[in-house]
């Protein structure tokens, strides 16, 4: 992997264990030294050691980033859009030969599986790939007017320069549902990946540089709050997407509303996943527990919520309840490991905390509920996969976004108790339906409030499919020809070829 500079980054995969890594800040193509700004450590959550060293960015840092992103930017949107599609592609040419190594980088920093990281640095590849297929295919329209001597077209334009925050589950995955599209549209960037998980991101600057992406377009800051605000709030910065809480993203909103600024806000969930009595008893019990235990729960559209009709539900929870006991949970870094550690310590906590109140709210615990320990666990932050049944619709587990293995099945009986019940929530970003009946699927899609719905399947993604949510799931989408629309806007331009002097003072007779 190509080194920017050696005593600060791109340390290779097998060197991991022999020291803790330094890094500075990506600002135009270039490494900061370290020193400028507070250290901050990156923890193995399956060790509990550091195992890198950050720096927090201060707003001078940010606004030199940002003013690198901007110089870079017209000659960026002046190239030709063939050109850009060969930079995009030549750059998922590099994610494809170090996948494996960005996958232990990023396996090491959040505690995801390797096997589940893995696939995403392919996902990030095609993502790239897609968007390349857009970068010169930016088509305008034209439109006939009244006036028939007027000629009136329109353009899109990226936006300049664009800020994009990311959030520590799939910290690569989430940048390059943003990334790829905003460069295919002629911005440039400053990316703010969250400070619990920042080393992928930083290590994925050395590929855009091996890659040959011109110094300045996209630039990346280290750090908490205050670097996001003063990224949010820098005058130069055009628009923002943010990957991330929902209260983060009121934040990021509300900031950014007072300067007037577009916004594209991919929040948190809650989100059904409904099991009907003709289901496929086997696919929906695989679904579920996909939908939940996959990437330990920290996923936006972990299907946390099972409603199951009555004539299945006691066979899919002890269904579930067997193959919860039966997932393997160890290293991160073992391809046999099915399920890796909570990513921080924080997050931990307030998952054992959700847990506690479930209990004490009187949900039936089946499987797991609490801290897993034992043999090659170490000092991971491991939680046991986590069911709890007979729950209702209003319960904390129920209604709060846990984030973490914490899977709570409620009973219904008809499809419209379920329905009412799966919409009765905050949320909006997904929601399943498990039915032999394609009848009732086609009559349930439209009735389900959310911006993703899935049937007889769940947590599936494709690079052309639109990704997005509704209510305090945010607005705006991601991936799909919708994701490049996101950074661009449409400028309208009018010509009068009449010849005719036009005097809006003239008085006609």
């Amino acid at each position: 992997m190509l080194q920017a500079s050696p005593e600060l980054t791109g340390a290779r995969v097998e060197e991991r264990s022999i020291a803790v890594r330094h890094y500075g800040l990506f600002i135009g193509g270039d490494w900061t030294k370290p020193g400028q700004g507070a250290e901050f450590d990156a923890i193995n959550p399956f060790t509990g050691e550091a195992w890198a060293s950050l720096r927090e960015a201060s707003p001078d840092e940010v606004g030199d980033a940002v003013a690198a992103a901007a110089a870079a930017q017209p000659g960026w949107a002046a190239t030709n859009g063939a050109t850009r599609a060969q930079i995009l592609n030549r750059i998922a040419d590099v994610i494809t030969a170090h996948a494996d190594d960005m996958a232990v980088f990023e396996s090491t920093d959040n505690g995801k599986v390797i096997r589940e990281t893995s696939s995403q640095m392919l996902f990030a590849a095609r993502l790239f790939r897609f968007y390349a297929g857009y970068a010169d295919k930016l088509f305008g329209s034209t439109i006939p007017l009244d006036n028939p001597t007027i000629f009136d077209y329109t353009t899109r334009e990226p936006y300049g320069v664009v800020g994009l925050i990311t959030a520590w589950n799939s910290p690569i995955t989430l940048l390059c549902n943003k990334l790829p599209a905003a460069l295919a549209a002629g911005n440039t960037v400053v990316v703010k990946p969250s400070e619990h998980a920042s080393v992928s991101t930083l290590e994925f600057c050395n590929l855009l540089v091996e890659a040959g992406l011109p110094a300045g377009v996209v630039n990346v800051v280290t750090g908490g709050a205050e670097t996001g605000t003063a990224l949010v709030r820098h005058p130069a910065i055009a628009k923002v997407s943010f990957t991330g809480s929902p209260g983060v993203g009121r934040k990021i909103a509300g900031m950014a509303g007072e300067l007037l600024k577009p916004v594209t806000l991919e929040l948190g969930g809650k989100s059904p996943n409904i099991i009907f009595d003709d289901a496929d008893a086997e696919a929906a019990t695989i679904g579920a527990l996909a939908g939940i235990f996959g990437a330990t729960g920290q996923t936006c559209v972990a299907g946390s919520r099972l409603f199951v009709q009555r004539g299945l539900y006691q066979d899919i929870v002890d269904r579930l309840a067997t193959r919860a006991k039966a997932i393997r949970l160890g290293d991160p870094l073992d391809p046999k490991s099915e399920m890796g550690t909570v990513a921080n310590q924080p997050q931990f906590d307030r998952i054992m905390q959700s847990i506690e109140t479930a209990k004490s709210d009187g949900a039936r615990l089946v499987a797991g509920g609490g801290r897993a320990t034992g043999e090659g666990l170490g000092k991971g932050l491991f939680v046991q996969p986590t069911i709890f049944a007979d729950a209702r619709n209003d319960m904390a587990v129920a209604q709060t976004e846990i984030f973490g293995p914490v899977l709570t099945i409620i009973p219904f009986e008809t499809e419209e108790e379920a329905v009412t019940m799966a919409n009765d929530i905050p949320f909006g970003l997904a929601s399943g339906i498990w039915t032999k009946d394609i009848s009732r699927a086609m009559r349930l899609i439209p009735q389900m409030k959310s911006g993703v719905v899935w049937v007889n399947t769940y947590r599936m993604v494709a690079a052309q499919a639109p990704f997005g949510g509704t209510k305090e799931s945010g607005f705006g989408r991601e991936r799909g020809e919708a994701g490049i629309a996101e950074f661009t806007t449409t400028r309208n331009v009018m010509i009068d070829y009449s010849s005719e002097a036009r005097d809006p003072f003239a008085i006609k007779n």
